[in-house]
């Protein structure tokens, strides 16, 4: 495909990852190193994440040039820390590019989208509160739990494994939902479609906050329809060492 040329363009670099920026010197390739907003200013044509922070700063500052992940784990097809050979293919142009469906609240509580997931959680862990959960206009179920989340495909094999999950395969156009601990044990989990989720608040005993990408987006009243719906995708560099979603 085309992209980055030696010589020509700017290769963006957030996170910390002194061998990359190194390659890239070594390349003489015009680099900015710096926050996820002040990257994106400069106008790259592609960008370097280092580590799984990175990759999500990068996200919620709107980016829509490739990224090439380093240490940030196989859902987001990210290259190991050492292999820094990677950046020569970057920065040739040598890279194909995959897509991971991105996840938007509505209405918006703060954070607009999450790569991984989002979660609605009690603000305090020894408290419950119950949940509902529809599929477009046909209620699902409803329990009493610490809260419930919501993975897209990239999200499945984190937090939303821990919790029973089933790992999504990318591209299926679903989402994962499971209970976060539960009050009863036979609480199922299920696979939606990423653009007919909504969840709801039943009881108003204790705050619940959603969580983007496990950041703080927000507080939901009880009551309200939070609608879950895809919103974009962030594109992937994926070079010879990217490891495989599957691992």
């Amino acid at each position: 495909m085309d992209g980055p040329s030696e010589g020509a363009g700017v290769v963006g670099v957030v996170g910390e990852h002194p061998a990359v920026l190194d390659a890239l010197a070594d390349r003489a390739v015009e680099t900015v190193h710096g926050e996820a907003r002040a990257v994106l200013d400069a106008d790259p044509a592609a960008v370097v994440a280092a580590g799984e922070p990175a990759v999500v700063d990068l996200v919620r500052a709107g980016v829509d040039v490739p990224v090439l992940p380093f240490g940030a784990g196989t859902a987001v097809r990210s290259v190991p820390p050492l292999g820094v050979d990677a950046v020569s293919q970057l920065v040739s142009g040598a890279y194909e590019t995959v897509e991971r469906p991105l996840l938007a609240a509505q209405p918006s509580l703060g954070e607009p989208v999450a790569l991984f997931d989002l979660m609605l959680v009690t603000d305090d862990p020894a408290r419950i509160s119950e949940y509902s959960v529809w599929c477009g206009d046909e209620h699902v179920e409803s329990f009493r739990a610490d809260g419930v989340v919501v993975a897209t495909p990239a999200g499945s094999q984190g937090y939303a494994r821990a919790a029973d999950g089933p790992v999504v395969a990318p591209g299926s156009g679903v989402v994962s939902v499971i209970p976060i601990s539960p009050f009863a044990t036979n609480v199922d989990s299920w696979v939606l479609g990423d653009d007919r989720v909504r969840l709801v608040v039943e009881r108003d005993e204790t705050p619940v906050e959603l969580l983007a990408d496990g950041r703080p987006s927000g507080s939901v009243v009880p009551g309200e329809t939070l609608g879950i719906r895809r919103d974009g995708s962030l594109t992937l560099a994926v070079v010879e060492g990217s490891q495989g979603f599957f691992g």
